[in-house]
């Protein structure tokens, strides 16, 4: 293998390493089931191996894999064979395996209970720290359209919390 095919296939290898869990959880959260996600998450990754041009930066990249994994979980729900059925173990199961505490377990079940569109933006900005406008160029939305969903996502978590009380 040439210097230059050896580094390419290291710079894949860091980079998937770097953006394995982000990927995994926003397709998570965007489905909610765990086989979809290892699917969204092979997908993602598959197409970012064979993706030719190359990425401005480590940010365009990051950008890049969030607009893939949603773009690859909307094919998925819009597929007619997607089923909204998991068993209860095994989703319970993942929960354990990426929440530390049982109020962050409490808080994901919760969290399934609002719409994917409000879920993807609970966790871009507060898992991953991304901006209202960063957020509207990446899901094609106006940064107001972003708003009113994070607003709506707060509230009607909000209520949820409160019923639980």
């Amino acid at each position: 293998m040439e210097p230059k095919e050896e580094k390419a296939v290291w710079d894949a290898e860091s980079s998937i390493r770097k953006y394995a869990d982000m990927v995994y959880r926003l397709a998570f959260a965007r489905t909610g089931s765990r086989s979809d996600a290892d699917d969204i998450f092979q997908e993602v990754f598959l197409r970012f191996l064979q993706e030719k041009k190359p990425f401005e930066s480590e940010e365009h990249k990051k950008a890049w894999l969030i607009r893939v994994t949603l773009n690859c979980a909307k094919k998925l729900q819009a597929s007619a064979w997607f089923r909204k059925t998991e068993s209860l173990e095994e989703h319970l199961a993942y929960l354990e395996q990426i929440c530390d505490t049982p109020r962050e377990m409490e808080l994901w079940q919760e969290l399934e209970k609002l719409k994917p569109k409000y879920r993807m933006v609970i966790h871009l900005f507060y898992y991953e720290g991304y901006s209202v406008e960063e957020m509207g160029k990446m899901l094609r939305q106006k940064p107001s359209t972003i708003r009113t969903w994070l607003t709506r996502a707060r509230g009607q978590l909000k209520d949820i919390l409160e019923q639980e009380v």
